[in-house]
């Protein structure tokens, strides 16, 4: 197994990779090309520089005695654009060439050396919270969904501006303004779209994509729907384990496979995170570990430390059952709690992302990992 942690790049991060060094275990350093539009082709060049950065050394790291190294085998995301997701063109883009240059950048990411690429195949929205800095009631901060203020939303315009809102300037994956400024359109392109029309969208995608996956050994790993449940009327199709098993009864290969995010996943109450980890042991390329709690009958929840005790996500038999099957793939923390100077308007983070709780996340996983692997 090989423990990662999410870096969104120099400028664009409140942590450096120097914190992240510091943090005993981690290999991987979890990545993107942030300032790409979901549809925009990959140019080698960008690519090349970004893994530099990850992958290599400073004159100063050296001068100071840093020899500790990361990998680069993990990009999250390469975000699917929309005329893809319903097969019509949008933003003036059509289904054909968004995919022809999904499948040039899966080809330049291949010949790099990635290994894994995440994606996620949700309509519009990305991740939903209804607020970035809940209170807690240990004094911290963190995610918050609202079920009852979502279910009374007539616009989900307020829910945009909200979000941003809370970004503290910082780039919010899955919601970038200046694809959601077309939100009227988008809404009128989902007209008429129920679950099995998405399966095929979804089908069409997984066909044109894997043969390059394979010809490039890149693992394409979804990401489940975040929370795992339909909204505004739009269907979401990777929210259960029935699911997620349609997806992979999509296309065959190994090459299409799972990021498998337990905190998601188990937002839809009913989803047994610890049986979807080794029903699909063979397809998750990639996992997140993260701990929700429920906090009313409605389904509203906060995001929550990472053990187990704290919240509804057993993440001790998730990690129990990675072990004990030995898994060679990736790992991460997620959204971890707001702590300590994260709290001050100097020392905000990007939501969900500080470094404190992710890296206490990332001992824990570790120590249940290690109780499991070397005490059978």
């Amino acid at each position: 197994m090989h423990m990662g942690f999410r870096w969104y790049g120099e400028g664009n991060d409140t942590i450096s990779l120097d914190d992240i060094r510091q943090i005993p275990g981690v290999e991987t350093i979890v990545w993107s090309l942030h300032h790409k539009q979901a549809g925009e082709l990959w140019e080698p060049e960008e690519i090349e520089a970004e893994m530099k950065k990850i992958t290599g050394l400073s004159e100063d790291d050296r001068k100071r005695g840093v020899t500790k190294t990361f990998n680069a085998d993990v990009v999250e995301s390469v975000n699917v654009h929309e005329s893809i997701k319903t097969g019509k063109t949008l933003l003036g883009m059509s289904r054909d060439e968004a995919l022809d240059n999904y499948i040039k950048t899966i080809e330049n990411l291949g010949k790099a050396g990635v290994k894994v690429v995440t994606y996620n195949f949700m309509p519009v929205f990305d991740w939903l919270r209804t607020d970035m800095f809940h209170p807690s009631p240990d004094g911290s901060t963190a995610l918050y969904y609202d079920a009852h203020k979502v279910a009374q939303l007539d616009d989900p315009q307020k829910l945009i501006d909200e979000t941003l809102d809370g970004a503290n300037g910082l780039t919010m994956p899955g919601w970038e303004p200046e694809r959601l400024a077309h939100l009227g359109e988008f809404i009128e392109a989902y007209k008429g779209i129920d679950h099995d029309k998405y399966y095929e969208n979804y089908k069409v995608f997984l066909d044109a994509v894997i043969p390059t996956c394979e010809k490039y050994d890149v693992k394409l790993a979804v990401h489940p729907d975040d929370p795992s449940f339909d909204l505004f009327g739009w269907p979401r199709v990777v929210s259960s384990k029935e699911g997620i098993q349609r997806v992979l009864n999509l296309n065959k290969s190994p090459y299409n496979g799972l990021c498998l995010c337990l905190g998601s996943f188990s937002s839809r109450r009913g989803n047994d995170p610890v049986d979807a980890v080794k029903t699909f042991m063979d397809r998750i390329h990639f996992s997140h570990v993260r701990n929700i709690k429920f906090l009313d009958e409605a389904g509203s929840f906060s995001e929550v430390g990472h053990r187990a005790c704290e919240g509804d996500v057993d993440t001790v038999g998730i990690m129990k059952a990675y072990a004990e099957a030995d898994y060679q793939g990736y790992i991460r923390p997620d959204h971890g709690r707001h702590l300590w100077s994260e709290n001050t308007e100097a020392g905000r983070p990007r939501p969900g992302y500080g470094l404190y709780d992710r890296a206490l996340g990332i001992q824990y996983l570790l120590g249940v990992w290690d109780a499991f692997k070397y005490n059978k």
